[in-house]
């Protein structure tokens, strides 16, 4: 049985090189994005229910005690974000001037973090307590916060109406709380912890098998329009560092390791959620540009951890 599952568990042990290399590979096989567009709702539930199954109860109920950050955090994450960099956006007329633009940043701006932020955190050596609650909490608000804004902002032009995508949301949340529920009380947690890097392999192939669908005209579009793409993707590398540069000196107050830790999991926003929710009916600009934003959250891992590694031998 150990030999069976060896190529899963030596590909989890690659861990923020096989991260990294997901979002090439996926430039590469848009055959594989084609055949997996149609899944992306079942998709994002398996990348949340390998995510829950590894949530410590135990560590959430032991900083709760101390919620005001994590409350404030998750404000930020949920309302602040989308309010203060929706409203940029209105200011600088990028409604008016890139609608179709306009409307994949509106959906960055409402998302949730990404569930494996907490694991990127941990590479950087940072207490990853805080991230795993707010994650939690923003995760849990989404359904009604998303909906919110994405009426404020984008109103009739939405494809899908807010309540449905409201509901939407709740129902892949709610499956994938469910399932992993299940998993959790049929495994037990001794054995997920034991089987760690085997699941890592697993989620390793799921996040490139929802990369791949992202990724599938990146390069047609490339070739087709060079400089469009070029100036999406640095747009989406200069939000990437923005949420992140924002949310540290906002947080530093609080601690610089807590600053560091929400500044990485506010970068890491949880697009496939809310793609999955409208079911990929979004403008093909703003598939470019959610194509884009998955370059630099997929490198992220690598750098994070060869920060930690100069951390270390500082």
């Amino acid at each position: 049985m150990s030999n069976l599952f060896a190529p899963l568990a030596w590909l989890g042990r690659q861990g923020t090189t096989a991260v990294a290399a997901v979002v090439f590979i996926a430039m590469a096989t848009p055959q594989v994005g084609a055949m997996m567009k149609g899944y992306l709702t079942e998709i994002v539930v398996a990348l949340l229910c390998i995510a829950f199954i590894r949530v410590d109860i135990g560590v959430l109920r032991l900083h709760l005690s101390r919620p005001h950050i994590g409350i404030a955090a998750t404000l930020w994450m949920v309302i602040g974000i989308p309010a203060l960099f929706g409203g940029a956006c209105l200011l600088l007329g990028v409604r008016e001037a890139a609608p179709d633009l306009f409307t994949g940043l509106v959906m960055q701006f409402s998302a949730s973090p990404m569930m494996a932020a907490p694991a990127l955190v941990m590479l950087m050596g940072l207490d990853a307590t805080l991230v795993l609650i707010v994650l939690v909490a923003s995760t849990a608000l989404i359904p009604l916060t998303a909906p919110f804004f994405a009426w404020l902002y984008i109103g009739a032009e939405l494809s899908v109406p807010p309540l449905a995508l409201g509901l939407k949301l709740l129902a892949i949340l709610a499956s994938a709380i469910i399932i992993s529920v299940v998993i959790r009380r049929c495994a037990g947690l001794e054995r997920i912890r034991r089987f760690r890097a085997e699941i890592d392999g697993i989620n390793i192939i799921v996040l490139y098998i929802f990369a791949a669908p992202i990724m599938e005209f990146f390069l047609p579009s490339l070739r087709r329009e060079p400089m469009t793409v070029l100036w999406v993707s640095l747009l989406a590398l200069a939000l990437f560092a923005t949420y992140y540069g924002v949310t540290v000196l906002l947080f530093l107050r609080a601690g610089r390791e807590q600053a560091l830790a929400l500044g990485i999991m506010t970068s890491l926003r949880n697009l496939g959620l809310l793609i999955a929710a409208t079911g990929g009916a979004i403008p093909e600009l703003s598939w470019i540009y959610f194509a884009a934003s998955q370059i630099p959250i997929h490198l992220a891992p690598a750098l994070l951890k060869w920060l930690a590694a100069r951390k270390g031998k500082a």
